[in-house]
């Protein structure tokens, strides 16, 4: 009859191995917006946390970072960051619909940020990525039917 679909998971898998790389290389390039003073201190305690593993102190320093610069930057880094934290795969406590939230935001209060195109290639792969895990359900509530 049809073709059996051998990975059912395959594109789940796929996106996540993206997501993963493009969080493992997106954090260098974030050294070139925090130059000198209280954001350069800034980063280096939100990466000290990272490393340590202590992910709501790097999410409290750039809420405190955010609440400074609401409409200005260093406030459109500070939303990026709160974006990729949320979305790191190390963060026990990653909510990709948060992360998704600070990208949309970060694209709608700083357009012209270089940083907004950024966020919107991340809103795009969240979003591929909630979609790839509502068809995984949707394939795992039609086997359970179908008694698989």
């Amino acid at each position: 009859m049809g073709t059996q679909r051998r990975k059912p998971r395959q594109h789940l898998y796929l996106s996540v191995a993206g997501l993963i790389l493009c969080l493992l290389t997106a954090c260098a390039p974030m050294r070139m917006w925090f130059s000198d003073g209280y954001q350069c201190d800034h980063l280096r305690s939100v990466e000290s946390s990272i490393s340590r593993g202590d992910f709501e102190a790097a999410l409290k320093e750039n809420q405190e970072l955010l609440a400074q610069s609401p409409k200005a930057s260093p406030g459109d880094a500070a939303l990026m960051n709160l974006g990729l934290l949320n979305a790191h795969y190390a963060n026990p406590k990653k909510d990709y619909n948060k992360a998704l939230g600070y990208f949309m935001r970060l694209e709608k209060d700083f357009p012209h940020s270089p940083l907004a195109e950024e966020a919107k290639i991340w809103s795009g792969v969240l979003q591929a990525f909630e979609k790839a895990k509502q068809v995984d359900l949707e394939i795992q509530k039609k086997k359970k039917g179908l008694g698989m």
